[in-house]
């Protein structure tokens, strides 16, 4: 039989890339999401699609289950900050519930996809053992994940984190509301790219092919050499001062636009700051990053010429997430009988 992953938030910008390559490799994916950003487009042999909220798993959930890769999250700082709670019961408490559960039911692997932005600001370059300095609610909540499932790792419960840095690149369930895919969006369509103030901060970046292979690579890596260890995510030529990633992403796009791309600064200072050492994973796995910033910038920006992604309001989280709420607010209020025109 096929390996079964249960993969949560199945349905986001790295889920759906996560479970094409977990099917194209050969798994069985249970796909876990509340499927807010659209469903599947189509239904793959070995792929079994679950509506369900990662507060609501049950045991039954990890039936012949091999790992878990447990992506679920309110997934950037702006929506975590407007949703408190809710991303502190996901992004934390789900989280460490789903370990549990994951555990009692035998499954032999739990990998927990958490994010880098737990160093929060330094000026030292940060490994594994760098203290955490978690400045917003999003990161925070990542350490508390971290923090709870480390502990349940034993000789049957192989339990490894990845820090990611800044994903980027092309999805399926396209975001735009990251650094990188932001900036292109910006360079190839308004020829103008946004930019945070003030350009000093520093940022890891590391582009979603490369952080989906490193999950794979985990479910079948040597278990004593990644139980209980944490892995940052990414890559030196990957580190970047964010003026100066600003000013590579121009230079890869204006040929496409043949003409000239101006900044365009907001919002306050960012605080956030940080730049990560990957000497462990690369040692440890054997694993070098494979895709660099000319990538992802084109790969967009060929997406978007081809027409085979847009910017709508799906695209950018927080936005999204408002709408459903008034929606479902609108909805409530003017729903009778099971409908609103068609009633049972």
């Amino acid at each position: 039989m096929k390996k079964k992953i249960l993969v949560t938030g199945a349905g986001g910008y790295i889920g759906r890339v996560l479970v094409e390559k977990l099917l194209k490799n050969n798994y069985a994916v249970r796909a876990v999401d509340r499927f807010f950003f659209g469903e599947y487009d189509a239904i793959a042999q070995n792929l079994e699609l679950i509506q369900e909220d990662s507060r609501k798993l049950e045991p039954e959930h990890f039936q012949n289950v091999y790992a878990v890769i447990d992506l679920v999250a309110i997934s950037n700082d702006p929506a975590s900050e407007y949703f408190e709670k809710p991303t502190l019961e996901i992004n934390a408490n789900s989280r460490i519930a789903t370990a549990n559960l994951a555990k009692e039911a035998g499954v032999q692997r739990y990998i927990l996809p958490s994010s880098a932005s737990i160093y929060g600001f330094s000026e030292e370059i940060s490994d594994e053992n760098s203290k955490a300095n978690p400045l917003t609610v999003y990161s925070k909540a990542n350490e508390l994940a971290e923090q709870g499932v480390l502990p349940l790792a034993s000789d049957n419960f192989v339990v490894t984190v990845m820090r990611q840095a800044t994903v980027y690149g092309y999805s399926p369930r396209m975001r735009f509301d990251l650094a990188i895919n932001g900036m292109t969006y910006g360079c190839y369509i308004d020829k103008v790219l946004p930019l945070m103030r003030d350009g000093k901060q520093h940022r890891p970046m590391v582009h979603i092919q490369d952080t989906t292979n490193v999950m794979l690579k985990l479910l079948e890596f040597d278990a004593a050499k990644i139980n209980g260890e944490i892995f940052n995510v990414g890559s030196e030529a990957n580190n970047f001062r964010i003026d100066e990633l600003a000013e590579r992403i121009i230079t890869i796009v204006e040929p496409f636009v043949s003409e000239k791309i101006k900044i365009d600064w907001y919002g306050d200072p960012d605080h956030r700051s940080y730049q990560l050492n990957f000497n462990k994973i690369e040692s440890t796995l054997n694993w070098k990053a494979k895709y660099s910033l000319e990538d992802g910038v084109k790969e967009i920006v060929e997406a978007l010429r081809d027409k085979r992604i847009e910017k709508t309001d799906n695209t950018l989280t927080l936005k999204w997430y408002k709408e459903l709420v008034e929606w479902h607010k609108i909805i409530k209020n003017v729903e009778k009988y099971g409908g609103i025109l068609d009633i049972e």
